[in-house]
């Protein structure tokens, strides 16, 4: 698996997407992939009654005042996102999500490649790889 080529490449795979979770912990960004993932389970939603309350808790955690888990979006689409989170669409995060996955692959990406939590995951993947070469009834 080519897991340099992209963030997708990562953040697709079960044990990618942990691996580079525990880096961004590691790093005192987490909110960043939580945001992400947040807003990829909210693109899901088809209840209009499920998609105001998910997109209240997202608010809540990641973008009001005193949001305890706060991402890092400029001003403008942080208040666009509180003009409208009294009525939310599919799409009121669609800017804020895209913020900050360019955020993950141009900066912490980059630093993931060269960190532990890649080396482990690669080694893993690379383990995994030969176990089944050797046991081809697994």
């Amino acid at each position: 698996m080519a897991w340099s080529e992209s963030v997708d490449t990562v953040l697709a795979n079960k044990d990618g997407l942990a691996a580079f979770r525990a880096f961004l912990k590691s790093e005192f960004s987490e909110e960043n992939i939580e945001f992400w993932l947040a807003c990829e389970d909210f693109k899901k939603t088809k209840s209009s009654v499920k998609i105001a309350s998910k997109a209240q808790k997202i608010y809540s955690e990641f973008i009001g005042a005193d949001a305890p888990k706060e991402i890092n979006i400029d001003f403008t689409t942080r208040d666009h996102i509180s003009q409208n989170i009294s009525e939310p669409t599919i799409n009121c995060f669609d800017e804020a999500q895209r913020l900050i996955y360019s955020l993950m692959a141009k900066d912490s990406f980059p630093r993931f490649l060269k960190s532990e939590s890649y080396k482990e995951l690669v080694n893993k993947q690379q383990q995994n790889r030969n176990q089944k070469r050797w046991l081809p009834f697994l």
